[in-house]
């Protein structure tokens, strides 16, 4: 068995593409989670602490350049090379992962209970035996005798 064969059964295999599609949908749900903290929650924590964003809190680390002539900003002290502190930022980034840790942890609460509540469903009863099957049944019966 050639290398690329082997390649392509392990990449064709159910898990494999399950992990797959897994990965691709958790880095959009990040997305869609750090959207909604960026931009939702933490305007609104700002506004609450006195009208800061989160990302405006830093040290400087070193001076900025003697030719910098720019704004004292954590985006533009970044760009003009300057190390920094961004204990903000950190911040931001705690906050979303929580954020994100409670939603999954929501979900598989869910998911937890609907398989609690499957398993504990009374089973099915069988459907009725059709009216032909019983009359083949009869015939057969009949026969072996």
């Amino acid at each position: 068995m050639s290398i690329v064969t082997e390649f392509k059964e392990f990449a064709m295999k159910g898990n494999v593409v399950d992990l797959a599609v897994g990965v691709i949908i958790g880095a959009a749900f990040g997305k869609i989670v750090d959207s909604l903290v960026k931009d939702l929650i933490m305007p609104v924590i700002g506004r609450i602490i006195g009208g800061l964003d989160f990302s405006s809190y830093f040290i400087l680390l070193a001076n900025p350049p003697a030719d910098y002539k720019g704004a004292m900003t954590y985006d533009a002290l970044t760009k003009a090379g300057v190390p920094l502190f961004a204990y903000g930022n950190f911040i931001t980034v705690a906050i979303n992962f929580m954020i994100l840790a409670f939603v999954i942890f929501i979900m598989v609460k869910q998911i937890n209970k609907l398989k609690k509540d499957a398993q504990d469903a009374p089973p099915a009863e069988p459907a009725p035996t059709a009216e032909e099957v019983l009359l083949l049944r009869e015939i057969r019966d009949s026969l072996k005798k």
